[in-house]
């Protein structure tokens, strides 16, 4: 089934406070429980849904600043799903490439100022990293095995001409989402680790 950046226009039409500012991860075949011990958190008192994890997360660490975030794990059949309010740890190298050993790991942050970053890792090796404001600032040990598909989903080359008939005709309609950047997103997530996240899924993600 292909993918577009529109099947995802629920997550802000649904979540506008965790849009602004979030990390996302997948993981494969990592329960969650061993997921946090992977990336050395802390247990807190447990929340069920996207409302309550991002008004404990900005009162775990104010938007102003902090080394802290709060995240929410969650198991979408064989994958873990990990949420970060105004978090980044996803795609931490130093956090994500250890605790990706063993295991397919598909991440990407997005920040206040629509800046952000994806990242991809396979047993502690950097598939995959990638500005999402500049799509040709790439490292990593396979920098191309998908630059068909982050060029068709609209990602930014500054330099570089993208015919419009290239394009995923949804991006090209203004009205198809209220911010096709996040759409992308989600979208190219989706495409790299092979799972879709749910409204159902989010909404039931405990911490």
């Amino acid at each position: 089934m292909t993918t577009r950046p529109t099947d995802y226009r629920w997550f802000e039409e649904r979540f506008p406070e965790l849009a602004e500012s979030y990390c996302i991860t997948l993981v494969h075949a990592v329960p969650p429980s061993e997921l946090l011990l992977r990336l050395g958190t802390r247990a807190e008192p447990s929340r069920t849904g996207i409302p309550e994890l991002v008004e404990a997360a900005y009162d775990f660490c104010p938007p102003s600043g902090g080394t802290r975030s709060l995240m929410g794990v969650t198991g979408i059949g064989a994958w873990s799903l990990v949420i970060e309010p105004n978090g980044w740890h996803g795609v931490d190298e130093q956090k994500a490439l250890p605790a990706s050993l063993a295991t397919r790991w598909v991440s990407h942050y997005s920040s206040v100022n629509n800046s952000g970053m994806f990242f991809w890792a396979e047993s502690t090796e950097l598939r995959l990293q990638f500005s999402l404001a500049d799509a040709s600032r790439r490292k990593g040990s396979h920098l191309d095995e998908h630059l068909n598909t982050i060029r068709r989903l609209g990602f930014e080359f500054p330099e570089e001409v993208v015919p419009s008939d290239y394009l995923d005709t949804d991006l090209t309609t203004p009205a198809a989402s209220p911010s096709p950047s996040t759409s992308r997103r989600s979208a190219s997530h989706q495409r790299i680790s092979g799972t879709r996240a749910s409204p159902a899924a989010a909404s039931t993600t405990p911490d």
